[in-house]
């Protein structure tokens, strides 16, 4: 309680003298994220979550406010505490709950909306630290990242963890967090110089910020299709017909999602 609190008043302090808080993936960001992730999984999983994709991102939207709250506090810290795996793992379950009792439909969407928990924990802007960053550095990384969809060629980050179970997650979610530290002392770095914010425009592919962005965009596509299809597998869904990675040139064009990815989808 004692190191909740200190946090608490940690992040209170930064916003206060004017530190600029960690928010979340924008909504469009978050919507590319979930159609990039949605080609990674079994086929049959992926029409559902497509079909379902307004309900979902509604739902995302609406993440339950405790949660959005421990998360809050552990991610500046870097870890994961024990109540906020446990808490997770019941929300996540709450999707499964909903498939056993065949409201498939309601099933879908509450997993679909998982999407905020590995795209978040894959985000370096949230794992900046309590000291968060300078007014304006966020809103220009994500500014940046928008406008560099084009060009970012989104890559399998982790092959293996398509085959995780449900088990596996927590681990695997803490693994995702403590990547993204270092990345977020390079967005401060690049982003605020000479006491300013660095505006995005003035920015292009050679910056290591498209660095950064690229590869937090390809785990969170990876992270989010782990976390669907390990929930996928415990609820018994349909596995069969899933992607495999098929190389794409660079060049070779974008997806409607708006992001290239590496896996073109393949019945195995």
């Amino acid at each position: 309680m004692r190191r909740r609190a200190a946090g608490a008043a940690l992040a209170l302090l930064s916003i206060t003298l004017g530190a600029e808080p960690a928010s979340a993936w924008p909504q469009a960001l978050l919507t590319a994220l979930g159609r990039d992730a949605r080609r990674l999984v079994p086929r049959s999983l992926a029409g559902l979550l497509a079909e379902r994709e307004t309900q979902i991102l509604e739902e995302a939207r609406r993440f339950p406010v405790t949660l959005s709250h421990r998360l809050a506090l552990d991610l500046p810290a870097g870890r994961l505490s024990a109540d906020t795996v446990a808490a997770l793992e019941t929300h996540a379950g709450g999707a499964l709950d909903l498939f056993k009792q065949r409201r498939i439909s309601e099933g879908v969407v509450r997993l679909g909306a998982l999407l905020r928990v590995p795209a978040d924990l894959a985000d370096p802007v949230l794992a900046a630290g309590p000291e968060g960053y300078p007014p304006g550095v966020v809103r220009e990384y994500y500014a940046f990242i928008e406008e560099s969809l084009g060009k970012i060629p989104v890559v399998l980050d982790d092959a293996p963890a398509l085959k995780l179970e449900r088990r596996d997650l927590p681990g695997y979610w803490q693994a995702l967090l403590a990547r993204g530290r270092g990345e977020a002392a390079l967005i401060r770095t690049e982003l605020f110089r000479d006491g300013r914010v660095v505006d995005h425009r003035t920015l292009d592919y050679r910056s290591p910020v498209f660095g950064v962005a690229s590869l937090a965009y390809s785990r969170a596509v990876t992270a989010i299709a782990a976390t669907w299809t390990a929930l996928w597998r415990e609820a018994r869904g349909d596995l069969t017909r899933v992607p495999s990675a098929k190389p794409i040139a660079p060049g070779s064009g974008r997806t409607s999602a708006g992001s290239t990815p590496v896996a073109s989808p393949e019945a195995e």
